[in-house]
């Protein structure tokens, strides 16, 4: 299970106007249907390998589950109101850590349950608005991530279950989580994130408090997911020290200090997306993304020979980790057909099974559309790529989605919304621009600060791609996108106004200045290299912002928000609304009072797709067309 802080994912209704349209009774049916889809993550085992925790909204909200790793029924451990983010069952068998997230917001707050008792969970952070970021367990010390002293950064604590006692590692000048604790309780490893791009892990001396780089470089440099050897003396991690692209790392920690970081597993054609050390520091699983799609492969540490592993029933791992005995996997797998659930690897045998099975409420997983990879050129050569979900006719009407991030990436997931639109005959397109991660060190930079101008390009781009295949009908293209993909969304629909009928605009930024002066101060700090200065690069950031053209957007426009988001605050939706109202532009406005950034609730996620669809079905295509054939 991948341990490290995730930073923006923190990266993808009640307010309906009365004159939206019907919706027609077959259309919310089948999208319902479809986006009622869930799914389960986060897998953890318990230290027998006999049962699985796991998160599974199958009740409607996020919640922690439990399953024999042989499979069968799963049992509901938590009831709560809010959502739980993050999971992971302790060494000794007795705890279950997980976070909460009041109202969808990022003031997650991190419980303690006891693993077989019936009793509460308790809470070990102070609550209210401080951010806590769960990172996972080291022997019986619980690492996470929080801000009570300075709501710019996330400093380091660490939680002794034997103890029942909280202490605070490493103060950090920004963003920072503990990765691991070597087996003696001496040293720690401590990521912490310079800029979006740009990190570096340290070795603590836990005992004085003293940190040491362990990763000195010229930026921009990825440092991350730093893990100790079980004899404490190697430090494994993901690095793109002298390569483009991320592979598996070792530092060698001597008497006299770290030694240089060493390459020790590389592709030229796929980056390092997570590994995962055995309890015996004998092997490592790595999952490589070539492309996009998922690739398992072993290493034997000793030998650092490289075996590749079995084919996945899948396209993508989201996440794995090792029995403690080390002979099995624990992975959850999804893919443009497939929900997410958890598979159980058995590495002698190779053979895989899987242990949890998403409800489909009827759905024929079958009859779903899987995208083709592309390729086209953006307006200076540079080659871009994107998943291509054909619909039943070309050209006709096709909606172009663009990830959040910016340094996200496009990848054939179970999205229940792109089902729900070739459902309904409109294809979509979601590509990979430049800045996008996946692709190497070199293009998910070249969107910073005043190189987010290509970006903006890169939109045209994909339009002239699709007409010119006769994919798309010209007339008929529509543009959606969550969080940055909602900046991409805005700013397609500002600068080249004339190239779509109809946008869908989902927790996206607006206008720079109040973004950086409303979301959280953290994720401000770390944003300026990869959008510009407020400060020092006011001017540029206004030219960036889709606000300061918004009086050219003339697109039936959908802004859904959430209204406990502290990424990207609700002002910059409202901002949209006010102006696009004011100046008769249609416009519907889909407002989730108890959600933050993302929907990540069943009936708002079911209300969102509905209304998705439904916008652009009535925006995109003629009247009395009909839906193709199921």
């Amino acid at each position: 299970m991948r341990r490290t802080l995730s930073l923006f994912a923190v990266l993808l209704l009640l307010t309906l106007p009365a004159s939206a349209m019907p919706v027609p009774d077959d259309l919310e049916t089948a999208v319902t249907r479809m986006a009622q889809i869930g799914g389960s993550r986060s897998p953890s085992f318990s230290p027998d390998g006999r049962r699985i925790a796991f998160i599974s909204d199958r009740s409607g909200v996020p919640q922690v589950w439990m399953v024999s790793s042989e499979g069968g029924e799963p049992r509901q451990v938590t009831r709560l109101d809010d959502q739980v983010r993050a999971l992971e069952w302790s060494p000794d068998g007795q705890w279950l850590a997980f976070s909460v997230a009041p109202g969808g917001g990022l003031n997650e707050q991190i419980y303690l349950l006891d693993a077989d008792r019936q009793d509460p969970p308790r809470r070990i952070t102070e609550g209210g608005e401080v951010n806590n970021q769960l990172a996972g367990w080291s022997g019986r010390w619980l690492r996470f991530s929080a801000n009570p002293k300075d709501p710019g950064s996330l400093d380091a604590y660490l939680y002794d279950s034997a103890r029942g006692e909280l202490s605070l590692v490493a103060v950090n000048p920004g963003i920072g989580v503990l990765t691991d604790v070597s087996a003696d309780g001496r040293r720690a490893i401590v990521q912490r994130v310079k800029s979006r791009g740009d990190s570096n892990l340290y070795l603590i001396d836990l005992a004085t408090r003293r940190d040491q780089l362990l990763t000195p470089h010229t930026p921009p440099g990825t440092f991350t997911d730093g893990r100790f050897s079980p004899d404490g003396l190697t430090v494994y991690l993901a690095s793109n020290q002298d390569s483009d692209r991320i592979g598996l790392a070792r530092v060698a920690i001597g008497k006299d200090g770290p030694r240089p970081v060493q390459r020790i597993a590389g592709r030229e054609d796929a980056e390092l997306d997570d590994f995962e050390i055995d309890d015996q520091g004998k092997a490592a699983a790595l999952i490589w993304n070539v492309g996009g799609r998922s690739e398992l492969e072993m290493l034997d540490l000793a030998s650092l020979q490289r075996k590749p592993g079995p084919a996945l029933p899948a396209e993508i791992v989201n996440s794995l980790e090792f029995s403690a005995d080390g002979r099995s996997l624990l992975l959850t797998l999804t893919g443009s057909k497939l929900p997410s659930d958890v598979w159980v690897l058995d590495l002698p045998s190779a053979k895989i099974r899987q242990v949890t099975h998403t409800p489909l409420d009827g759905v024929d997983l079958a009859a779903l559309v899987a995208p083709e990879l592309v390729t086209f050129p953006a307006h200076d050569g540079l080659q871009l790529s994107g998943w291509l979900y054909r619909s039943s006719s070309a050209p006709g009407p096709v909606v172009i989605s663009f990830h959040g991030g910016p340094e996200g990436q496009e990848r054939p997931n179970f999205n229940a919304t792109y089902q729900a639109l070739l459902s309904r005959g409109i294809g979509v397109f979601a590509p990979n621009v430049r800045g996008s991660a996946g692709f190497g060190k070199k293009f998910v930079n070249l969107d910073n600060g005043a190189l987010r101008v290509d970006g903006v390009k890169d939109i045209k781009a994909c339009v002239d791609f699709l007409v010119g295949k006769g994919i798309a009908d010209p007339k008929r293209i529509g543009i959606m996108g969550g969080s940055y993909g909602g900046y991409m969304t805005m700013a397609g629909l500002t600068e080249y106004p004339d190239l779509f009928a109809a946008g869908a605009d989902l927790f996206g930024i607006v206008n720079f200045e109040t973004f950086f002066a409303h979301t959280q101060p953290w994720m401000a700090a770390i944003s300026t290299i990869e959008y510009g200065d407020p400060v020092k690069e006011k001017e540029l950031l206004r030219q960036l912002s889709p606000l300061s053209k918004l009086e050219r957007l003339k697109a039936p426009t959908l802004v859904l928000h959430g209204a406990n988001d502290t990424n990207v605050p609700v002002v910059e939706a409202e901002q949209v609304v006010e102006n696009l109202r004011k100046r008769g532009v249609p416009v519907e406005y889909v407002l989730f009072p108890d959600e933050g950034h993302g929907f990540r609730k069943a009936p708002n996620r079911v209300r969102s797709a509905v209304a998705i669809v439904r916008w652009f079905e009535q925006h995109l295509k003629g009247p009395g067309e009909a839906a193709p054939a199921s």
